[in-house]
């Protein structure tokens, strides 16, 4: 398997993504960002790696894990109109795929995990806003921390003690994701969601 991502080290993710400092610190040690991902995992706040995670994998791979998280976890699929926007973006990666996502962000539910999915492939690039107004540009972060506000609301809907787990399945589908395998998240199987109809990788 070839790994999908481009960081050395985990420092590395903070030095291109200074802002992640807001959210949990970097290592102190020279670790690989995925055993520090794990670290994270393992850790009083397993959120954190959610995050990390996030900024580690390059933006389109990110917005098809937190899309494989958001319908594993909720059991939607592409009825729901900002996962499918987000959906198109990854399968076909264009600015008119991107604005589309972007429009079916704003029409949704603002509390909605598909929302802010739909939010991470909108501001993968280009204008935070609609091509109807001034251009907007994207911080380097903005995708990274929408598909991690998509993962942790979808994850926080369900029995409050399994949360953990939640987390845990996908952090582990993204570690493999990251090394080249499969975003398929493994729920526990009391958590598991309705089966949704999809396929395990971007084309």
């Amino acid at each position: 398997m070839s790994s999908r991502i481009r960081f050395a080290a985990a420092k590395d993710v903070f030095e291109a993504f200074p802002d992640l400092k807001q959210i949990t610190a970097p290592p102190r040690d020279d670790v690989t960002p995925l055993d520090w991902a794990r670290d994270l995992l393992n850790s009083r706040r397993p959120t954190d790696a959610v995050a990390f995670l996030a900024h580690v994998l390059p933006r389109r791979e990110t917005v098809w894990w937190a899309r494989q998280s958001v319908a594993a976890l909720l059991g939607v699929g592409l009825e729901d109109e900002a996962l499918k926007a987000a959906d198109t973006w990854v399968r076909a990666p264009d600015e008119a795929n991107r604005n589309a996502a972007l429009a079916a962000a704003e029409a949704a539910d603002q509390r909605s995990p598909t929302a802010w999915l739909a939010f991470a492939a909108a501001w993968s690039g280009g204008s935070m806003v609609g091509p109807d107004k001034p251009p907007m540009a994207a911080p380097a972060s903005a995708c990274a921390r929408a598909a991690c506000a998509a993962i942790t609301m979808a994850a926080a809907q369900g029995e409050p003690l399994g949360l953990v787990g939640r987390i845990r399945a996908c952090i582990e589908a993204g570690i493999r994701f990251a090394e080249g395998g499969e975003a398929k998240i493994a729920l526990p199987q009391a958590q598991a969601a309705k089966p949704v109809a999809m396929s395990g990788r971007p084309k």
